[in-house]
């Protein structure tokens, strides 16, 4: 790992909050995600399951965590199971785990190779009546590949049908969204790994280069600040590609007179950043530019500040179409008499220029788990990221900054970033 080392008290207290919600002698267990693989011999870069890596820090394949409050045994209230290493593995593959630097990561100090998981787990699972299990619960999820946790309920239930079976991703779902102070500074420091990016882009974007030679900028920028790379798929899109949401193809050349859309962030320890910002190739928006881009800005001002604690998902969503519809009227991409009489079962009207949410919530996952109908409270940190596209013309804006929600209104992460046209054609032209 590339980052620097994480309190371990940061999943001592989570493990002590999720252990508070469990039924009582209840197991719960988790699995580390697969390395999924390419062809050949290839595999992809390994990605930790985000609950797993909440609740112990622990960032390798094939590790399980068991947590059992009620165990008659105090010693196997939390075991941890790694993949144990030898020789060859180092060898080839590299450092891994002892149990020693397992212990001070996680903070938990019973731990066995993985090889003993199931002699383990015998000894303990007939003495619990409930058995907590996890899967991907988020409602955006939509894969097709059988993962780790899908075999091992078969196995579970294979093994130990009669037990009670419960779920752990609503629990996890309500922990995650409030972050703790140690997380809301390992987002900021990804934060900052993308500010340092963009500004370093901002210098470098003039017409002629080529939207994969910014991503090799931004890359250069992240992986040089201990970061593992992008926190997602980043999306370079200029010209008339600034209309697609999620275009990644990174490999056209931007030309004089278009935007560029950028919607590009870094990871830092697992944990995630998410920025968009729009710039002009040539350093200057034209006077149409300016005029859409103002209107995305002053709607990302409203959503900013609607984004406190008691509102609702949906009601938010609400307020800021409708102040997105004035804008699109303002900007005479829509008829206010049209608008006014338009079918309300319909789809409405602005979802020809602004068809997505404009918030979700950020950490471990870049669309992190949440629950839609829970009342914002302090401590979720959630992104803002209104946009107006007009394919017609070739041209989108979107901007998008991270923040987090307090008691007194909230706080904006990203503050710091340059925003205004102004400061971007400053920025460009420095």
């Amino acid at each position: 790992m590339k980052y620097l080392p994480i309190q371990n008290t940061l999943f001592v207290r989570n493990r002590e909050r999720f252990a508070a919600t469990l039924k009582p002698n209840s197991i719960a267990i988790f699995n580390s995600n697969d390395p999924m693989p390419t062809n050949a011999d290839g595999t992809m870069g390994f990605k930790q399951n985000t609950d797993l890596f909440y609740l112990s820090g622990i960032d390798q394949e094939e590790s399980i965590l068991l947590i059992y409050p009620d165990c008659p045994d105090p010693k196997h209230r939390e075991v941890l199971f790694l993949r144990e290493t030898s020789n060859h593995i180092a060898v080839w593959e590299g450092y891994k785990y002892t149990i020693e630097h397992a212990r001070e990561v996680s903070g938990i100090q019973t731990i066995y190779w993985a090889t003993h998981f199931e002699s383990i787990l015998t000894t303990l699972v007939f003495e619990a009546e409930n058995i907590y299990l996890n899967t991907n619960e988020h409602i955006r999820n939509s894969s097709v590949v059988q993962t780790r946790n899908a075999r091992f309920i078969n196995w579970m239930k294979d093994r130990y049908p009669l037990h009670n079976y419960e779920r752990i991703a609503p629990l996890m779902h309500s922990l995650r969204v409030i972050k703790s102070e140690i997380e809301v500074q390992q987002l900021k420091e990804a934060i900052r790994i993308t500010e340092s990016g963009f500004r370093r882009v901002a210098k470098f974007v003039k017409p002629g280069v080529t939207e994969y030679e910014i991503e090799a900028e931004f890359i250069h920028e992240f992986i040089r600040n201990r970061s593992a790379g992008f926190a997602y798929q980043p999306i370079i899109a200029s010209g008339a590609n600034s209309c697609v949401l999620h275009y990644i193809e990174n490999n056209r050349p931007c030309k004089d007179g278009d935007v560029l859309l950028l919607d590009v962030a870094a990871e830092y320890g697992n944990y995630n950043a998410d920025l968009t910002r729009t710039i002009p190739v040539n350093g200057r928006f034209t006077p149409r530019q300016k005029q859409v881009y103002n209107a995305v800005l002053r709607a990302m001002k409203f959503a900013t500040s609607i984004l406190t604690v008691g509102n609702v998902w949906s009601d938010y969503q609400r307020e800021v179409e409708k102040f997105i519809e004035s804008e699109l009227i303002g900007l005479g991409l829509l008829d206010a008499t049209d608008v006014k009489n338009q079918n309300p079962d319909s789809l409405p009207l602005l979802k020809k220029y602004f068809m997505h949410g404009c918030s979700h919530h950020l950490g471990l996952d870049v669309h992190d788990v949440w629950n839609r109908y829970r009342r914002f409270e302090a401590g979720m940190v959630f992104t803002c990221e209104p946009g107006i596209y007009i394919p017609e013309e070739g041209l989108g804006i979107r901007l998008e900054n991270n923040l987090i929600i307090t008691e007194d209104g909230n706080i904006d992460l990203m503050a710091g970033i340059p925003i205004e046209a102004e400061e971007i054609e400053d920025l460009m032209n420095s």
